[in-house]
C-alpha cells in the first residue's frame, strides 16, 4: 500500500516539474503577433453590481485606445439595485458608450444562462473587429485594449488574458494563489496547442470567428459560456491562445464567504465535467495527492513530510514563475498555505457539486 501512496505523491512533483519546464522553455509571448490597426468593442453584462461597478467604470475611463475605434456596450440584466442607473448615467457621457436594458420579455431569449443570453444580445449590436469581455466586478489596465489587439494571432479565434484576485483577507489570498495555479496550467496547455477553455472575465474574441461559429446564441446551454464558446471556436479550426503580461492583467475580487465560493465552484465543475477525459484524469490525479500524502505521512512521517515539502517547493516555483510573467509576486506564506486551503476546499467543492441543490448565480437559480 505504501508504494502506491508514494507513486501518487511523487506524481504531483513530476507534474509540476514538467509544468515548470514548459513555463520556462515552451513559453509563447503573443505580443505584436496581431495588428495595431483594428477596431474593438467591449461587452459587459451586469446584474446587481452597483457595489463594484464604479471601480470597473473608472478603469474603463483610463483605457489608452482611440475612441473612434472603440464602442462600449453595457447591459443591465434586470437588476434590483442601482446598476441600471449607474450604467445609464455613465454611458450618457460619451457617444461610443451604449446602454442596453434587457427586458423581462428578453429573459432566456437565447439561453437560460442569464449572462450567456445577455452576451448574445450585446454581440449582435457591437461593431468592433475584436470583442473584449470582462466582468462587472473586475478592473482592467489602461493598456488592456492595446495589448489585446497587438497580441491576437491571425489564426486565433480567442485570446485569453490573465486575472489576479485581490483581497486583504487570508481566504481571498488563497483564492489568488488558486487562480495563479489554474491560469498557469491554462497557459501551458494553450501554448502546447491544447487550448480548450475560455476566461470570461478577461477574454477577447475575433468577431468574424464568433459569427462563423454561430455566435453566443448557438452555444449549448451551459453555465460556463466561456468554456462552451472556446470549444465551439476550436471545432471550427480556430486556436485559443493566452497572453500573459502586465498590460493585459485584470483584477477581480475574491468570493465573499464560503457559501459564495462553493456556489462558484459548483458552476465551474459543471464545465469541467464536459472537458475531454484526459483533462479530467489529470485533474483527478493532481487532487489524489492530498489523500495520498496525508495517508503516507500518517504511516511514514519522515517520508511523507519530505515528499510533501518537495512538492510544495516545486509547486511554489511554478506558480511564482508564472505570476512574475504578469509582473506580480506571490508571498511565500500564501504559497506554503495553499495546500492546506486545497485540502479543505477541494473535497468540499466536489461534495457540494454532487449535493442535490440548484446552482445559485447572480440572484438566479439553475438546475
Amino acid at each position: 500500500m505504501i508504494w502506491m501512496l508514494v507513486v501518487l505523491s511523487v506524481y504531483a512533483i513530476l507534474q509540476f516539474l514538467v509544468l515548470t519546464f514548459c513555463i520556462q522553455f515552451k513559453w509563447k509571448n503573443w505580443g505584436r503577433q496581431g495588428i495595431n490597426e483594428c477596431t474593438a468593442s467591449i461587452l459587459i453584462p451586469c446584474r446587481n453590481e452597483s457595489r463594484d461597478l464604479p471601480y470597473l467604470l473608472a478603469s474603463l475611463e483610463k483605457l489608452d485606445f482611440p475612441s473612434e475605434k472603440l464602442d462600449v456596450w453595457l447591459a443591465d440584466d434586470q437588476s434590483s439595485d442601482n446598476t441600471a442607473k449607474i450604467l445609464s448615467e455613465w454611458c450618457s457621457k460619451a457617444e461610443n458608450r451604449h446602454f442596453i436594458q434587457i427586458s423581462a420579455d428578453e429573459e432566456a431569449k437565447y439561453h437560460i444562462n442569464g449572462k450567456a443570453n445577455a452576451l448574445a444580445i450585446l454581440s449582435r449590436k457591437c461593431e468592433g473587429e475584436i470583442l473584449f469581455f470582462t466582468d462587472a466586478d473586475c478592473e482592467v489596465p489602461s493598456k488592456w485594449l492595446q495589448e489585446g489587439v497587438r497580441s491576437f494571432p491571425s489564426d486565433a479565434g480567442m485570446l485569453l488574458g490573465v486575472t489576479q484576485v485581490k483581497s486583504k483577507g487570508l481566504f481571498g489570498k488563497m483564492q489568488e494563489v488558486e487562480w495563479w495555479h489554474t491560469l498557469a496550467i491554462v497557459k501551458v496547455t494553450s501554448d502546447l496547442g491544447m487550448g480548450l477553455t475560455g476566461l470570461g472575465n478577461n477574454m477577447m474574441v475575433r468577431k468574424a470567428a464568433l459569427i462563423q461559429s454561430g455566435g453566443f446564441e448557438s452555444l449549448p446551454d451551459s453555465l460556463t459560456e466561456d468554456l462552451a464558446l472556446s470549444r465551439q471556436l476550436v471545432s471550427q479550426g480556430y486556436k485559443v491562445v493566452q497572453q500573459v503580461s502586465p498590460e493585459i492583467l485584470a483584477k477581480t475580487k475574491a468570493e465573499r464567504g464560503i457559501k459564495n465560493f462553493l456556489e462558484q465552484r459548483k458552476r465551474w465543475i459543471s464545465g469541467v465535467v464536459s472537458l475531454p477525459w484526459y483533462f479530467q484524469l489529470l485533474l483527478a490525479l493532481e487532487l489524489s495527492f492530498y489523500p495520498a500524502i496525508i495517508s503516507l505521512t500518517i504511516l511514514k512521517l519522515s517520508l511523507g513530510l519530505s515528499i510533501w515539502g518537495l512538492k510544495l517547493l516545486v509547486q511554489s516555483i511554478f506558480i511564482q514563475v508564472f505570476a512574475s510573467k504578469a509582473g506580480q509576486k506571490v508571498r511565500l506564506y500564501q504559497l506554503y498555505l495553499f495546500d492546506f486551503h486545497q485540502i479543505v476546499t477541494a473535497p468540499l467543492s466536489i461534495l457540494y457539486y454532487f449535493w442535490p441543490s440548484k446552482i445559485s448565480w447572480k440572484s438566479r437559480t439553475y438546475p
